[in-house]
């Protein structure tokens, strides 16, 4: 075997380990409470599974039904 046929395939792997360790830092990063807007690159991936359904509810908004504007009885 050649060796810079085998050094091109091992830097190839190595760029294949680095993407591999900034995904799953990534995932380690998003394990826990967040606040706002998410990553684009995780919203990406929601709107991905959310185009896979057919049918997808809208999301009530807005305050729920007999909330604190009711009077108690």
């Amino acid at each position: 075997m050649d060796v810079m046929k085998m050094l091109a395939d091992l830097r190839q792997e190595r760029e294949a380990i680095e993407e591999a360790i900034l995904t799953l830092e990534r995932l380690a990063r998003g394990q826990g409470k967040r606040r706002g807007r998410p990553p684009a690159w995780m919203a990406a991936i929601n709107k991905k599974k959310v185009d896979e359904k057919v049918v997808v509810a809208p999301k009530r908004r807005g305050r729920p039904p007999k909330s604190a504007s009711q009077p108690a009885e």
